[in-house]
């Protein structure tokens, strides 16, 4: 288990970039969802213990990784969003040489356990390959076996589908939810799509605060009723009581879902609501209230 409390943190040009973020996450798959510059970075570098919080709590089964972070990095696995690896170097040869950093010296050992890694990202056949060869994926598969080598309790990767291909994309999807069983993952990205298919549990980041959490069903639900579509009208003559969540092309038509409690009118049509709905309209209601 994974206890967050009352995290913040301000950077010395005075940019508030962690306003008392609470959470508790359990193992599993935990998705945090935000755009950019809403301090998923922040979050995720104050986490793998690379910076420091200005106040706050966080444990991992009961290790205060704030205080004890020589200890708390032989508990975690870090994927950070740009991750850079020596082109003209093979892929076992940088994973053995990642793995004595982490404190793995007998070599008989460290040798089955790079192959151990390199299996279950399915890179052992490409091995020998030198890594300025590999694919955005490929690259991003590597990643996550460095961020294994120890079995940690604690693995963050911060938006490793970016720029993936479909195909990619799917497969480190799968790879993901497979290495997620037993351990606490937190997955921080943008995209909807991901958090959608791989999260039982997620949060919304925006400026530096949480401004959602729950399930995605859970939050989905909480917009039943109040989803509402057009293609007859543009976002410049929408009625007063909704609030436009997206506007965009969808079979060369333009469609506009809204929020309302109430039908806004007769050329709207109530639909499903999804995470693409919480998310947008999470973002909007709160740039309201600030507003106001």
């Amino acid at each position: 288990m994974l206890v967050i409390k009352q995290l913040s943190k301000t950077y010395a040009n005075g940019i508030q970039a962690l306003r008392e973020i609470s959470l508790e996450i359990g193992c599993g798959i935990f998705g945090l969802l935000g755009p950019n510059g809403a301090g998923k970075s922040s979050f995720m570098r104050t986490l793998a213990t690379l910076q420091d919080a200005d106040s706050g709590l966080i444990e991992l089964d009961g290790l205060n990784l704030l205080k004890n972070p020589q200890i708390a990095r032989q508990r975690l696995g870090y994927l950070p969003q740009d991750f850079g690896v020596y082109p003209n170097v093979s892929a076992e040869d940088l994973l053995d040489q990642i793995a004595v950093f982490k404190g793995f010296t007998r070599p008989s050992q460290r040798r089955e356990l790079v192959a151990q890694q390199l299996q279950l990202v399915n890179l052992y056949e490409q091995r020998k390959q030198k890594l300025g060869t590999f694919s955005g994926g490929m690259r991003q598969r590597f990643g996550i076996a460095q961020a294994l080598l120890g079995s940690p309790q604690l693995l963050i990767v911060d938006e490793p589908t970016a720029g993936l291909d479909p195909v990619e994309r799917i497969r480190f999807q799968n790879l993901l939810a497979e290495i997620s069983q037993d351990r606490v993952l937190i997955l921080s990205t943008h995209i909807v799509e991901d958090v959608a298919e791989l999260c039982k549990q997620m949060a919304i980041l925006n400026r530096g605060e949480i401004i959602r959490s729950g399930s995605p069903l859970f939050l989905t639900e909480t917009l039943q009723g109040k989803i509402w579509i057009t293609s007859e009208l543009d976002a410049s003559n929408l009625p007063e009581n909704c609030t436009i969540i997206t506007a965009r092309m969808s079979r060369g038509k333009r469609c506009v879902r809204v929020l309302s409690e109430t039908q806004p009118g007769q050329h709207f049509h109530p639909v499903e609501p999804d995470l693409n709905d919480v998310y947008f309209t999470a973002l909007r209601l709160e740039s309201f209230a600030i507003a106001a």
